[in-house]
């Protein structure tokens, strides 16, 4: 008998896990790689159609674009940030990114739209941009809905988004107004302000306390006058000061 193959367990490298191929669907699901193998860019680019990659620790991309013939790419369960760069394919119409870690929709969707013109696939749930009881327990249907808007509004040609068909109603409406529809999270918003205690007055109407400065040094001092003026502008009683009474 010949040599058994050493398994993932016996070397600990991604690189000599085998993946399971078929009629133009690649297969490499939960083998904890965190980048593509490199044996997967050297065997498989040029005849893969569906690639799917799900159940991994991948954060970054790298390679990816060697896969020109690629439709489908599945990427749930996975590291994929805010901070992973996508490559342009020309082909991909079907892209999942379900449980990963996109916090900003609106980054995401920019890139999203000038490296893959051609999707009309797209699912985003279990992330933080995507406003459902997957990813925050306080989000409900109406942010879902303005969600949904403001993808259509970056990504029309989409024909799927997330678990549902996009309805002719959705696109007329996120055409009109998608783009004003973002969800912002709370600490987002908290975040842009700036924080009392930094926040510094350099005029203050008042006198300190405990000042030993006279009333008549005061421009703004409180008094009672002795003369009451009944005329016209009698308004201006209330700007007589206590030195000129």
């Amino acid at each position: 008998m010949g040599e058994p193959s050493r398994s993932y367990e016996d070397t600990g490298e991604t690189s000599r896990l085998q993946p399971v191929f078929s009629e133009g669907q690649l297969s490499f699901i939960g083998h904890d790689a965190s980048e593509i193998p490199i044996h997967l860019m050297q065997e498989y680019t040029v005849q893969t159609v569906h690639l799917d990659l799900s159940f991994n620790r991948l954060w970054q991309l790298n390679g990816l674009e060697r896969f020109t013939q690629l439709k489908t790419l599945v990427l749930d369960n996975n590291e994929i940030g805010d901070d992973t760069m996508f490559p342009h394919i020309e082909s991909l119409d079907t892209l999942s990114l379900n449980k990963n870690r996109i916090t900003k929709l609106d980054q995401f969707l920019k890139q999203i739209e000038s490296r893959f013109p051609c999707l009309t696939y797209l699912s985003l749930l279990g992330n933080t941009a995507c406003p459902n009881q997957l990813s925050s327990t306080d989000k409900d249907d109406e942010d879902y809905q303005r969600y949904r808007y403001y993808v259509l509004f970056h990504l029309p040609k989409l024909k799927f988004l997330d678990a549902s068909a996009v309805r002719l109603t959705e696109l007329l409406e996120a055409k009109r107004c998608g783009q004003f529809m973002e969800v912002v999270r709370p600490n987002e918003a908290i975040e842009q302000r700036e924080p009392v205690e930094a926040m510094t007055f350099q005029y203050s109407p008042l006198p300190k306390e405990g000042s030993s400065e006279s009333d008549d040094q005061h421009i703004g001092t409180y008094g009672h006058s002795k003369y009451v003026y009944f005329g016209r502008h009698s308004e201006g009683n209330r700007f007589i000061r206590n030195k000129d009474l």
